[in-house]
Parts: structure tokens; sequence; C-alpha cells
């Protein structure tokens, strides 16, 4: 059986990987798909003094649904089950814990040009991951 997780920002690079796992779901079979967005934290102590943490929590839902909800009516076409997570945290960090959590066996995910020396090719956020992950990633252009 395998398990992915395909993070997903709500940008077109995100939803070429989804279809790209979409495509290829044979290769796949049986799958256990999990969608992760991740939202940046309020760190900021002039904020979460005026804001509860609950408030917090509440718009960290309500735009990560909104990041997923394009990848879902993906999915919901495609009759694949899937999952959905929404984190909060550093990007690679939380997918790579994601997919241990998960005992995923793949990441699959999208990637964007940077002009820095640092990201020339891949997105920071996917040369991270590519970094830190203990399993394939899958990355779609």
């Amino acid at each position: 059986m395998s398990c992915l997780l395909v993070p997903v920002d709500g940008s077109d690079n995100a939803l070429r990987a989804l279809r790209y796992v979409i495509d290829h779901k044979p290769m796949f079979k049986p799958l256990t798909l999990h969608l992760l967005n991740v939202q940046i934290p309020i760190t900021s102590a002039s904020v979460r003094r005026f804001i509860d943490s609950a408030t917090i929590h509440k718009y960290h839902q309500e735009e990560g649904e909104a990041a997923l909800a394009n990848a879902k009516a993906l999915l919901d076409g495609s009759g694949i089950p899937y999952s959905a997570h929404i984190q909060a945290g550093s990007s690679a960090e939380t997918i790579v814990a994601t997919a241990d959590e998960n005992h995923c066996d793949h990441i699959v995910m999208g990637t964007r040009g940077l002009g820095s020396a640092a990201g020339m090719w891949l997105g920071s956020v996917t040369t991270k991951t590519l970094h830190l992950a203990k399993v394939p990633v899958t990355v779609v252009k």
C-alpha cells in the first residue's frame, strides 16, 4: 500500500502535483492520500496580546480550507479517498513531520522557480523538504 503526502498551498504548482498523482493512481494502488496545507504561524507578541489563540486557530483553519478547496474538488471528482490536514508551522519541517506521523512513504509536491542562488531551480520549501525528508520526494514541474 502506498501512502502519499501532497502539500497544497492553493497554487497551480501544487495542483499540478496533485494531478500527477491522479493521473498515475494505478502506479500507487492501493493508495492512502493525505493533503496538507501549512499555515505560517502568528508568533508576534504584539498580535497575540490582542488576539486570542482560538481566533488565530480559526483564522488558520479558514485560510487552510480556502487553500485546499481546489485540491479537494479535484480529488472528489477522481474518486480517490483522502484525508486533509491543516497545520501551522515552518513549511518544510511540517511537511516532513506530517509525512512521518502518517507513515507516508512518498511526498509529491510542486515547485516554483526563484531568483535567489539558494533556490534557483526549486522553491525554498521544496529544496528544504528534499533535504529533510526520509522518504522519496517527487517534484512535479
